[in-house]
């Protein structure tokens, strides 16, 4: 058996004031999971558990991400987290300090043969 996609969804979050990447990345990760009401599992016959989940997250300061933090916010499945440069730091122009923007890609998929 192989791994095969069966969704893909997008979000966005962000941190106004306290420039906290973590933060920005949970309301991401939230953003694409919450808009969405995903029955892979049981249209496949399969238990949630087995939904393997990979989430790419993109922000300015990838290091500054807590990956655990990011994994419990999933009810279900495997999560593997990868945190790569990308978002926005957009620099505010009357204080001093920045609005963390953070990107997420969520990808669904099982261990099964694809359809041919």
């Amino acid at each position: 058996m192989g791994k095969t996609r069966v969704l893909v969804e997008f979000g966005l979050g962000t941190s106004l004031r306290r420039e906290d990447y973590t933060e920005a990345a949970l309301r991401a990760i939230k953003d694409a999971l919450w808009h969405n009401s995903v029955n892979m599992a049981e249209l496949f016959g399969f238990p949630k558990e087995a939904m393997i989940i990979d989430a790419e997250i993109g922000v300015q300061q990838p290091d500054q991400v807590d990956t655990e933090a990011l994994k419990a916010v999933f009810p279900y499945g495997q999560p593997n987290i990868t945190v790569t440069q990308g978002g926005l730091d957009i620099e505010k122009s009357h204080i001093e300090g920045r609005t963390v923007i953070a990107n997420a890609a969520i990808i669904v998929s099982f261990d099964m043969e694809p359809a041919q």
